[in-house]
């Protein structure tokens, strides 16, 4: 007869009933200090976007788990952990993720996806500019690669991320482009599956659909707002030296072939060398640069080496900000925020550290990498 008892390689784990279903209380202890400052960004954006039916249907949406007593009394847990996060001024919660490489008797723990994103607070990092490109590549690959791969938790937590990068497209006026690719991806991912597999049960998708469908209602509604005639100087009444610093300091040959688009000044720019040769240094290296200008017959045209080094070496990426690696205790984190590492309170591996290169010690992951070590180590 199966003997069912208490798993002694666990102390146990109390689970708190929140708007996405039950979740570890230790893992909503990482980025909880967002959540009062992430729910006034969603009422002020509700209010400012959408309708006041938009927004009851939306509170009804996120809110709708509060409807029962037993519900509300599992909301207690999670008002009482974000009221002990607001009053502790000397003690700020890191958003962090620890990495398991090796379960043990006394270790017991895996990298599951949907809880390393929630552990670094995903879903409060779109809100943030520096991190919001390296959100939607990892969104991107996640869509098109491993959609059909993914836990029903993992899915839902990416609908809920992608909805948030909704939400902050629509408020910012900014990156469209960025949401409709990533809707475009999702949508061919849906109608080529079928029942069953690829995208698994029919209740689950149901639910994803609703949210699928909330989605694309708030990339419907996305409007650009051109800046009244009270806002001065616009983009036209700059000078064009102010005009070519702008597009200097873009990093994509997409953005400026759709800045020619807007008004003449910047198409006859967007045409000049400098811009393109620019352009070519950012991406590649000298050698890159040497080798294509070695096959060239003719006059120099950049726009022309730098499609060619695009489709031989590839676009260099950068992001404002990236996830960073811990050597000292393998842990992922944002950059900005640090982690609470063991070197930091431990005096005697801070010894060991003495000759060490500090800088060293962090390594940057980008969004590729960070999508391979999680599918790697979760056995995807």
């Amino acid at each position: 007869m199966p003997f069912i008892s208490k798993d002694w390689r666990s102390p146990g784990e109390e689970w708190v009933k929140t708007e996405e279903g039950w979740e570890k209380k230790k893992i909503l202890e990482c980025g909880r200090h967002f959540s009062i400052s992430q729910q006034d960004n969603i009422e002020g954006r509700c209010n400012e976007n959408y309708t006041t039916a938009d927004v009851s249907e939306y509170d009804t949406m996120t809110n709708r788990w509060l409807q029962d007593e037993e519900d509300k009394e599992n909301m207690t847990d999670v008002v009482e952990l974000s009221e002990r996060v607001k009053n502790s001024d000397n003690q700020v919660l890191q958003p962090h993720c620890h990495i398991t490489i090796k379960c043990t008797r006394e270790i017991a723990g895996f990298n599951g996806l949907s809880d390393a994103f929630k552990r670094l607070d995903f879903r409060s990092a779109v809100h943030d500019v520096r991190r919001f490109n390296y959100i939607c590549k990892l969104l991107d690959l996640l869509i098109s690669h491993k959609l059909t791969a993914l836990s029903g938790c993992a899915q839902k937590v990416l609908f809920n991320m992608l909805e948030e990068v909704a939400y902050q497209v629509s408020a910012s006026q900014q990156n469209i482009h960025l949401l409709n690719k990533l809707l475009r991806q999702l949508r061919s991912m849906i109608d080529c599956a079928c029942w069953g597999r690829p995208l698994g049960s029919t209740q689950l998708w149901e639910n994803h659909l609703v949210t699928i469908n909330r989605i694309l209602a708030i990339a419907n509604r996305i409007q650009i707002r051109e800046p009244g005639d009270e806002v001065f100087p616009k983009l036209e009444n700059l000078p064009e030296e102010c005009v070519r610093e702008v597009l200097l300091r873009l990093a994509d040959h997409k953005d400026l072939e759709a800045s020619s688009k807007a008004y003449n000044v910047m198409a006859r720019l967007c045409d000049e060398q400098r811009i393109w040769k620019e352009l070519c240094q950012f991406h590649f290296s000298s050698q890159q640069i040497a080798f294509i200008l070695d096959q060239q017959t003719g006059p120099t045209d950049w726009q022309s080496i730098y499609h060619k080094l695009r489709k031989a070496f590839g676009l260099r990426e950068e992001y404002a900000e990236m996830i960073q690696l811990c050597r000292n205790c393998r842990c992922l984190f944002w950059k900005s925020i640090g982690h609470p590492c063991i070197a930091d309170t431990d005096p005697e591996f801070q010894e060991k550290l003495e000759d060490v290169d500090k800088n060293s010690l962090h390594v940057p992951i980008p969004p590729q990498a960070f999508f391979e070590i999680l599918f790697t180590l979760s056995g995807l």
